[in-house]
């Protein structure tokens, strides 16, 4: 099961939370952009009170922004803003793989080969479908270390940079060749050396940020929020 993964709707406030969900995570709605509550509402054939509730808990989650005067923003990352959600999800990663090690075992392998193989084939199809794929792969590993507020946690990290994600894997990065890195981190799992394993996953995570970072400085235009001041980092392979 992928990050942000929730079970289907089953009052109009989840409804409307999930559809609101989908369309930041997705690119439609942008950040920066004003979400209009009787658009949505009137889309989804329902009243506003339930599309107010789901705003109300988009900002509990940090995704939206709801201010006096403005109503409910999308909201946005500066490039150092990323930069630092990279940073605090390697060690969060490299925690959850750390507490996961015991739980390995052949059955786990087995699924972490399966995840390496859906995402081979998701990469021929498009950077959507392996960034779907890619998640899936981490959420697994995260899962296995028996911490939900863990895990809860990194799920909200990758949830807060798919937008920008997405649009480096469509103009930049390959994700077909993205794959072998996370071959890394289940080679590290293989070894069965705790330390190895979260060492590997904290640098893999961090392999991305300085790419990244240095396609949107570029692409500013792609983006909301003021340039950052952090300077160019060497390049890196593959998303993480």
């Amino acid at each position: 099961m992928a990050f942000g993964r929730v079970p289907a709707a089953g009052t109009a406030p989840e409804e409307a939370y999930l559809a609101i969900l989908a369309g930041i995570r997705g690119g439609r709605y942008q950040p920066g952009e004003r979400l209009i509550p009787e658009a949505i509402a009137q889309e989804l054939a329902m009243s506003r009170m339930p599309v107010r509730e789901a705003f109300q808990r988009l900002a509990n989650e940090g995704l939206v922004v709801i201010r006096p005067n403005r109503g409910c923003v999308v909201a946005g990352l500066t490039v150092d803003e990323i930069f630092e959600a990279f940073e605090i999800r390697s060690v969060l990663e490299g925690l959850a793989v750390r507490l996961a090690m015991p739980r390995i075992d052949a059955g786990v392998l087995a699924e972490l080969d399966g995840h390496l193989s859906r995402m081979q084939r998701a990469g021929e199809t498009g950077g959507d479908a392996w960034l779907a794929a890619h998640q899936a792969f981490h959420a697994y590993i995260c899962g296995l270390s028996g911490r939900p507020k863990l895990v809860a946690q990194i799920a909200a990290l990758h949830i807060a940079v798919e937008p920008y994600m997405r649009i480096w894997l469509h103009h930049v990065a390959h994700p077909t060749t993205a794959t072998q890195r996370q071959n890394e981190i289940v080679a590290a799992i293989r070894s069965g050396d705790a330390s190895h394993a979260e060492t590997v996953m904290r640098d893999h995570v961090m392999r991305t940020a300085p790419r990244l970072a240095e396609f949107l400085r570029n692409a500013s235009h792609l983006t909301t929020g003021p340039r950052p001041h952090r300077p160019a980092q060497p390049p890196a392979s593959g998303p993480a």
